[in-house]
């Protein structure tokens, strides 16, 4: 089959791209030709055929198929070209990730705007913060980010860049909150340090983060100063590039950079490098320069519009700068007339799947929701996009993610307003909801996190979800999906599709509890609640209920939840939603336990493990039973508790982390720690561990501060109070005030038992203040107990005073509520 003498020394490579264009000899057919038989788009094989890009083996078998040749012998020469280097070895030790650097690719033709750049950098030097303000397209995100490139290696801690959406097409700008979120996870920052309600806490917790790095921040499309000022870097050396089509004149500290609309020289040299037009008489803008000179006026000398025009000129050899030239004349606006020109050159089903990326919310998208939007398998969509991407109406901002310019998005819109029929485009609509709520599903379930939610009923499942091969990916999803999920959810809103706001935010819950705070989650939940009473559906509205009241309790709500978990109650009975109303039993158990109740919280853990089995669970069943095991070891019942939790952790499961297995190994290490120390502290530690690697900086605390309590029994004083402090550390950047609450009575017991008598007096009077805040009664009694205990030699007085008052929540407490 080869078409080529073998040995030569040229790179892997360039001797496939030769193999390959020996095929294409072989098949005797033209490149446009030879790709529609193999279904390849010309533009990739062109870059095959070149040796510029690899191509993916399928395509390698699909030429040789044409040319009935076997592919295998190409196999080993297709593997060194797509595996040059050979893998590094593993390391022995975990290696830090490297800087973050969002910055979107720096055009390679970037053309003129010296004087603009002069500005710009003479205005980081000074003020460390830009602002680059001018019309839409006329190149404000090229240069911020060209210059952000120039400015990398000054700044190498971090490259971030957000677009604020401030001028969107049918996209509402976002919030600084949002905003401020998402640059912090950018950062690497853990969601559990950022504070959870507040636009200056978070502010401040950006800037307390930024001053320690040297890093460059573009903050593009802003709409407003409101909008831009908490985003702003304070001490430190970071810097930020604002862009927007407003001037900010609120911005009084911020130098301003206008831009202009290229000059006509400019213009003339960006057409002529982004076409690849050769320079001299051989060039057709040389040999036509009136034409040239039309091209340049109907694209304004907008730089969005002269790069779609020299995208045609450079596709389409064929072509004179006069035909160019007349077929922008057709439109009125300029930016509109490049847009419809190039989506003229598209075939019918391209032009069809462009249109549809008009509808999808949010700044990027994969190739699954178009392929579900447009009812296409995966493998075209990635292939038109490929093409759309050649032509610059879509750009990638990371692999694997796709994005349309607000003026591209805005004429995808109008154009299928146009052209597609209203019953076309609410179909269109519905898919795109549809796939998110069924994607949604898929992520929630990969992630494993708690019991099995129940599949979706809203619309029909797409026919290619995104593979999630484990809980890593399934949450990498989620985070960049978030904002399209938001969107979709407020769309269907909108709409009335109140079976999507039903369910939607079910499968957020895993998400939104190891990445976001409670604010937005209730919310969600209280939208979901008024679209089941609209639905009329009783199980729908009993669901709503309970993730409503969990979504009250993880908020403080006590009152509230207890409220929705009642209204909740009586619904799932009737119809008949066993795993639901174990789900319920179980979240109950929480509330009552930290409502300071001893029995209750067991009776009903055990009443949902039972409802789990019933209901055929095993999941379910582990989760009651790890709660069951740990509320026994909290009522003093260690050997039932140490039982129960070894039960739990024979239950074979795929992730070490699983939340059952965590809760019984901590559970076990407390309740054995007097009898087998050795074995608890392994248990202990394994946990820690598993906590640690999670990223679960709550648990991680939790795991903590149960090794100081058992390290403490096993008298081994000074490593439970490091291991004390070092939970306190954690909660501290947390700002986790609750969780202190229930740490405070361990940690004081431990510096009593080494003597600290001073300090674990101010840990008891810390719990006894911070206690009824939260409605924590149970550590309001133990505080009580322990001043008693700690007072009884010195102060007999204050000690009884304590111990009665002990008792009264004691009293108080019991019977609890049926």
């Amino acid at each position: 089959m080869d078409a080529r003498p073998r040995g030569t020394a040229e790179e892997p490579q360039e001797e496939l791209a030769a193999r390959l264009r020996g095929l294409q000899e072989l098949s005797g057919l033209g490149v446009r030709a030879l790709a529609r038989d193999a279904g390849l788009s010309s533009s990739s094989l062109s870059r095959y055929l070149g040796g510029r890009t690899v191509p993916p083996w399928p395509a390698v078998i699909a030429l040789c198929r044409l040319v009935k040749r076997d592919p295998r012998p190409l196999r080993p020469l297709w593997e060194r070209c797509s595996n040059p280097l050979p893998a590094p070895p593993k390391a022995s030790r975990q290696v830090p990730p490297p800087p973050r650097n969002d910055l979107p690719r720096d055009v390679p033709d970037f053309t003129g705007r010296e004087a603009s750049l002069t500005a710009l950098l003479a205005a980081v030097d000074s003020h460390r913060v830009v602002a680059v303000d001018g019309m839409a397209g006329v190149g404000k995100t090229s240069l911020a980010v060209h210059a952000a490139h120039r400015l990398a290696e000054r700044f190498p801690d971090a490259q971030l860049y957000v677009d604020l959406h401030g001028f969107t097409e049918g996209q509402e700008p976002m919030g600084a909150d949002s905003a401020l979120r998402m640059l912090l996870g950018a950062l690497g920052v853990p969601s559990e340090r950022v504070p959870q309600e507040g636009l200056e806490p978070l502010a401040a917790c950006w800037r307390a983060e930024l001053a320690s790095r040297r890093a460059v921040v573009v903050l593009d499309n802003a709409v407003d100063v409101d909008q831009v000022r908490p985003l702003l870097p304070g001490a430190g050396a970071s810097v930020a590039l604002i862009t927007s089509r407003n001037r900010l004149l609120g911005l009084d500290e911020v130098p301003p950079v206008s831009l202009d609309v290229l000059t006509p020289e400019e213009s003339a040299e960006l057409l002529a490098r982004a076409s690849g037009d050769p320079a001299g008489p051989e060039g057709r803008l040389s040999r036509d320069p009136e034409s040239a000179a039309e091209v340049l006026r109907l694209c304004g000398h907008l730089p969005l519009a002269l790069r779609l025009a020299a995208a045609r000129l450079r596709h389409r050899p064929g072509w004179t700068v006069g035909v160019l030239a007349e077929r922008l004349s057709h439109g009125t606006d300029e930016v509109d007339a490049a847009l419809a020109m190039s989506v003229r050159q598209l075939d019918r089903a391209q032009a069809r799947l462009f249109r549809t990326l008009g509808l999808l919310p949010g700044a990027s998208f994969d190739e699954y929701v178009v392929a579900a939007v447009a009812e296409v398998p995966v493998r075209t969509a990635r292939a038109v996009l490929e093409d759309l991407l050649d032509a610059h109406l879509v750009q990638q901002p990371t692999a694997g993610r796709y994005r349309l310019h607000d003026l591209v998005r805005g004429h995808a819109r109008r154009a299928a307003a146009e052209q597609d029929p209203a019953a076309d485009r609410e179909r269109a609509l519905g898919r795109m909801l549809d796939y998110y709520v069924h994607a949604a599903a898929a992520a929630d379930a990969a992630l494993a996190s708690q019991s099995p939610v129940r599949p979706p009923s809203a619309g029909h499942p797409p026919a290619e979800l995104p593979p999630f091969a484990d809980k890593n990916e399934a949450l990498a999803w989620l985070v960049a999906e978030y904002e399209n999920l938001i969107g979709v959810f407020e769309t269907a809103a909108a709409v009335g599709a109140d079976t999507h706001v039903c369910e939607l935010p079910r499968y957020l819950r895993a998400y939104f509890a190891r990445r976001c705070g409670t604010t937005h989650l209730n919310y969600l939940f209280e939208r979901s609640l008024d679209a089941a009473r609209r639905l009329d559906d009783p199980l729908h509205v009993a669901e709503a209920q309970s993730d409503l009241g969990f979504a009250r309790y993880n908020a403080g709500r006590m009152a509230e939840a207890v409220a929705a978990y009642e209204a909740a109650e009586p619904r799932l009975s009737q119809a008949g939603a066993t795993r639901k109303q174990a789900e319920l039993a179980m979240r109950r158990g929480y509330l009552t336990w930290d409502q300071g109740y001893a029995d209750e919280p067991l009776e009903l853990f055990r009443k949902a493990g039972a409802a789990y089995r019933a209901a055929g669970c095993p999941t379910g069943a582990a989760h009651a039973s790890a709660s069951e095991a740990w509320a026994l070891l909290q009522l003093g019942q260690r050997e039932d508790a140490a039982r129960l939790a070894r039960d739990v952790l024979d239950i074979p499961h795929a992730d070490p982390a699983w939340p059952p297995t965590l809760t019984a190994r901590i559970t076990l290490g407390v309740a054995i720690a007097d009898d087998e120390p050795e074995e608890a502290a392994e248990h202990l530690h394994r946990a820690l561990a598993l906590a640690r690697a999670d990223g679960h900086m709550n648990n991680e605390a939790w795991c903590l501060n149960c090794l100081g309590v058992a390290l403490r029994r096993m008298g081994r004083y000074d490593e439970a109070l490091a291991r004390h402090r070092e939970a306190f550390e954690l909660l501290d950047k947390l700002f986790e005030e609750h969780w202190k609450v229930r740490f405070l009575n361990g940690y004081a017991e431990t510096c009593r038992a080494a003597g600290l008598t001073d300090e674990a007096q101010r840990l008891y009077r810390h719990a006894l203040k911070a206690a009824p805040e939260f409605g924590y009664r149970h550590e309001e009694a133990q505080a009580h107990e322990g001043l008693a205990a700690l007072l009884d030699a010195t102060d007999p007085e204050e000690a009884a005073r304590h111990r009665e008052a002990a008792r009264a929540l004691v009293r108080d407490l019991m019977p609890s509520p049926a």
